[in-house]
């Protein structure tokens, strides 16, 4: 579904679908003018799809400010790290905060506690 990015990217993504998803289907809620119950059934599923999205970009945006900032050795710009590893926001350079696993293979299984480097 998508391509290889930042977690943080990943979840403003899924966010941004969200609303767009909740605005369609309140836009199909037009087609049932003439059926009030159907009509405000999915004008209120569209607006839960919403607050679901506001609600991602929240949690996102308090995500952000735990994450630890790094500067990416690739292209040289600022970029965070959530986890033990992850991806540059910008040129999806493999990056790592952990000694232990510089120079391995990326895997995003290194975030998981109960995954250490082989």
């Amino acid at each position: 579904m998508f391509k290889r990015q930042s977690k943080i990217n990943k979840f403003r993504s899924i966010a941004l679908i969200l609303v767009f998803f909740g605005i369609a289907i309140m836009y199909l809620a037009i087609c049932f003018k003439n059926h009030p119950i159907i009509m405000t059934i999915f004008m209120l599923l569209g607006f839960i799809a919403v607050l679901v999205s506001s609600t991602v970009y929240l949690w996102v945006g308090i995500i952000s400010t735990k994450t630890v900032q790094v500067a990416c050795p690739s292209c040289g710009k600022p970029t965070k790290v959530l986890g033990r590893v992850d991806l540059c926001m910008f040129c999806n350079e493999p990056l790592t905060v952990d000694p232990t696993l510089e120079g391995k293979p990326f895997d995003p299984k290194y975030n998981k506690k109960e995954t250490t480097a082989k």
